[in-house]
């Protein structure tokens, strides 16, 4: 299938209830060792994990580890243990971005770091991080160990890379895409790639798992940088705004400013780049990112990346994983359809 017609395709409807179906057993495993795993005799730290852990979150990068455990017929628990480690580095880095980000709300609730402080948040995030290389040991795939704490350096990387960035309104898409692979897309890759390790199968097929998930982290994180002008508080699990406020210079207003006015770009260096934001700003730089068309040319380049994703199945075995797979593609990008 062309790309055109891929791009097409997810234009049309689609839900993520799929992928939940076909891994729900598996999740339920998921689910109790993660609970279990953020137990300590530290009250702090259950109390801060589970205010994230049960806020509601998709589980999107554990669940990605298990469709693939059930395509290629993996047996055994490793699946398991490698979802719960996923989830915990996801969970991990949410905290630690609240603090860097100075966010008030994380998925429709106060995040931790109001209600706990910046120094709590991240110490809990490290225990996390902690307890999710615990488990990947535990699952005894030196393979397995690698894939992950690679993308735990990377995510790191990522993060002291957009501070760089940060505020910056010379950032470029190529140096803003290379923040976004290492910040979004290195964990859905990894979360894609551990499963077809620990059943033993080839390099090709690894790096197709791999491909797929990186291109859909791409996708994912394109979708949520348009949602944050033109979507609503319970798509993105916090204010709209948020990031225009904070002063990221996201995909959308990298497009803006580059095809905006000197006026234009007067008003983007004094609210990103100064931070001197005034009432109506948020609803001008939504116009502004109208007029331009960056949004809408946001949202072609995450269809682009989630027609390369949906691609990169295609050499992979057919069936109800890869169905799933590719439906929760189509509902990534469908959030801001």
């Amino acid at each position: 299938m062309g790309v055109v017609q891929l791009q097409k395709d997810l234009k049309q409807p689609a839900s993520i209830q799929s992928l939940v179906d076909l891994v729900s057993d598996d999740m339920g495993r998921v689910n109790e060792l993660i609970l279990s795993k953020a137990g300590s005799n530290v009250e702090l730290i259950p109390e801060i994990s589970r205010h994230l852990i049960d806020s509601g979150g998709k589980r999107l990068r554990p669940m990605l580890t298990l469709a693939f455990a059930k395509m290629f017929g993996y047996e055994g628990d490793g699946h398991v243990i490698l979802a719960a480690a996923v989830e915990f580095m996801h969970t991990a880095t949410l905290l630690h971005d609240d603090v860097v980000d100075e966010s008030d709300m994380r998925r429709g609730k106060l995040a931790a770091r109001k209600l706990w402080g910046n120094q709590a948040s991240v110490l809990v995030g490290d225990y996390l991080l902690g307890q999710a290389f615990k488990m990947m040991v535990d699952v005894g795939s030196l393979e397995a160990l690698r894939i992950l704490s690679e993308a735990s350096a990377i995510i790191a990387e990522g993060e002291v890379l957009q501070l760089g960035a940060a505020q910056d309104l010379n950032t470029d898409e190529p140096m803003y895409m290379q923040v976004v692979e290492a910040k979004t897309a290195a964990l859905f890759a990894a979360a894609s790639e551990v499963s077809p390790e620990i059943a033993d199968k080839g390099a090709e097929i690894r790096a197709a798992a791999r491909k797929f998930g990186m291109d859909l982290g791409l996708a994912f994180q394109l979708v949520d940088d348009a949602l944050d002008y033109g979507g609503s508080a319970k798509d993105l699990g916090k204010d709209v705004g948020d990031d225009f406020h904070e002063g990221k210079i996201t995909l959308p207003i990298i497009y803006a400013v580059q095809r905006g006015s000197d006026e234009d770009r007067a008003f983007w260096k004094r609210t990103l780049e100064d931070g001197n934001i005034e009432d109506g700003d948020l609803e001008h730089a939504i116009q502004l990112l109208r007029t331009t068309g960056a949004l809408e040319d946001t949202i072609k380049r995450a269809r682009e990346f989630g027609a390369s994703a949906i691609q990169a199945l295609a050499t992979l075995p057919d069936g109800a994983a890869k169905d799933a797979l590719v439906e929760s593609v189509k509902f990534c990008i469908q959030r801001v359809s």
